[in-house]
């Protein structure tokens, strides 16, 4: 059993360096096969899935409070090299575990998420917690209420143990600010977690978090997914409710921000889409559709299309790669895969801009005018780039949301017979930190890279990043599922079969 085999490993291990549960640097190194063997029953515990955790509490393998002490332990190995994380709650953490283990000891049935360590953003309310996002106009603020994400997570026995990094106001793909310092990839520290939710992805896939929550403007869950190697998805609006989400989704960009689960596989990402759905009266675009269980295994024969867009850009020779790698494991299940151009995509990434360029960016004018001293470097460039763009007039506005729903109306059409598209998440894997820009013509300016991800904002369509190779530098890289909107479950069942069809995931080499 594994309880037995920790404590005993853990016995060894206090002999030589002095009650550390966690194995240091210096003894991750150490040939001590007492410290190599709890290094690796360790790793099994930080990189379990959901489903083998909530076996492991069953049988009393392991209980929720020592899981929860044990990745306390591992944020606090971390934290310092990484910075994933703004607010770390160790009490609460472990008052929510003290409670799992009661149920668990009194034979209660397992909440579908009962002991599970995971994080939020910190953009996304949680009561008596800091949601700065990212800037420091808001480090004084602290709310009252948890968004209803939240209660439900915590309802179905999620504990939360912090929130983590984001770039100032979510308006960045590297997660960097004035307030909390720039986030790292776990797979090269000297490289970009990406944003804007760059920190849940740092504290997933360094083992820190088993899960969590990140929000998506035009690729910030994929494209931190995609940098830091773990699965991400953007679902259709209203599926989960942006409720308690700074910016906050109103009015006719509602459909522009979703906010949606993160994690190191399909099945995590599963159990907490199933967790947070549902409607709710705050988030304007919501709902009332009702999770499906489709199952991998009863998925067949789908035709699947490989988005060929040249003004999407043009992905490294290894994304490509990836992506061919992708095709022939998904032809190997049996689906019909084959090229695919989907027409005006081009007038929706120009849309895009428009909606998370100048109409945004007026918003944000005027709660930070005069404060621009406090104000973080990206944001201001990213402030400079909306204006140079012509001034938002309530004619351009209107003309604007016709063209959108007119877009999106033409690439439905386009889609009737497609249930599954297939690219790339970016052009390239993470790059370092600082490379990253608004400046257009720059290799890493953010509208050329991330175009993969944007027109999915504009046209309301889910998307799922999943771990699918790598660079020559080591970095992940990850392929990009997309489906019409409201069919997150047929995505989840497609992405569960190529992952298992790629094989495990493989942590990072902390």
């Amino acid at each position: 059993m594994l309880r037995p085999i920790l404590l005993a490993a853990n016995l060894i291990v206090n002999r030589f360096y002095s009650g550390i549960l966690l194995a240091s640097p210096l003894a991750l190194t150490n040939p001590n096969p007492a410290v190599t063997f709890l290094s690796s029953t360790m790793a099994y515990l930080f990189y379990a899935s959901i489903a083998e955790t909530l076996e492991n509490f069953r049988r009393k393998e392991i209980s929720p409070l020592e899981l929860i002490a044990v990745h306390l332990d591992r944020i606090a190995q971390f934290q310092p090299q990484l910075n994933p994380f703004v607010h770390i709650d160790s009490e609460s953490a472990r008052a929510r575990a003290r409670d799992s283990d009661s149920r668990i000891a009194c034979g209660e049935t397992l909440r579908p998420l009962e002991g599970i360590p995971i994080t939020v953003k910190s953009s996304v309310d949680v009561a008596g917690w800091p949601c700065p996002a990212g800037s420091l106009l808001r480090k004084d603020y602290i709310p009252i209420a948890n968004a209803p994400l939240v209660s439900r997570l915590e309802d179905a026995g999620a504990i939360l143990l912090g929130n983590t990094n984001t770039p100032e106001f979510l308006m960045a793909y590297e997660t960097d600010n004035r307030l909390s310092g720039k986030t790292s990839n776990p797979w090269n520290p000297a490289y970009s977690a990406g944003g804007s939710s760059g920190g849940e992805a740092a504290a997933i896939a360094s083992g820190c978090s088993m899960g969590g929550v990140g929000s998506d403007g035009g690729g910030s869950i994929r494209t931190p997914a995609h940098f830091c190697g773990i699965c991400g998805l953007k679902p259709t609006p209203g599926r989960i409710p942006a409720t308690g989400h700074f910016p906050p989704g109103a009015g006719a960009f509602a459909w522009i921000g979703v906010v949606g689960p993160m994690a190191r596989s399909v099945d995590d990402l599963r159990a907490l889409f199933a967790a947070m759905a549902g409607p709710d009266p705050g988030d304007a675009l919501s709902t009332p559709v009702a999770v499906r269980n489709i199952a991998s295994a009863d998925v067949r024969g789908l035709r699947i299309g490989i988005l060929e867009n040249p003004e999407l850009g043009r992905p490294t020779p290894e994304t490509l790669s990836a992506l061919r790698r992708s095709a022939q494991l998904l032809c190997d299940l049996n689906h019909r895969v084959e090229p695919f151009k989907l027409e005006k995509l081009d007038q929706a990434l120009e849309l895009w801009w428009f909606f998370f360029g100048p109409v945004i960016a007026d918003l944000f004018y005027a709660s930070t005018r005069g404060q621009e001293t406090l104000l973080s470097p990206m944001f201001l460039e990213y402030l400079e780039a909306a204006q140079a763009e012509p001034k938002v007039t309530l004619e351009s506005f209107q003309q604007a949301c016709v063209d959108r729903d007119l877009i999106r109306a033409s690439l439905l059409r386009q889609l009737r017979d497609v249930p599954i598209l297939l690219s790339a998440v970016s052009t390239a894997p993470a790059f370092k930190h600082g490379d990253g820009n608004y400046r257009v013509g720059d290799p890493y300016n953010y509208r050329d890279t991330m175009r993969f991800c944007q027109w999915l904002n504009l046209a309301g369509f889910p998307g799922l990043s999943l771990p699918m190779g790598q660079s020559p530098e080591g970095l992940p890289i990850n392929i990009q599922l997309i489906a019409r909107p409201y069919e997150e479950e047929l995505l989840l069942a497609v992405a569960a079969q190529l992952e298992q069809a790629r094989g495990p995931w493989k942590p990072p080499s902390l």
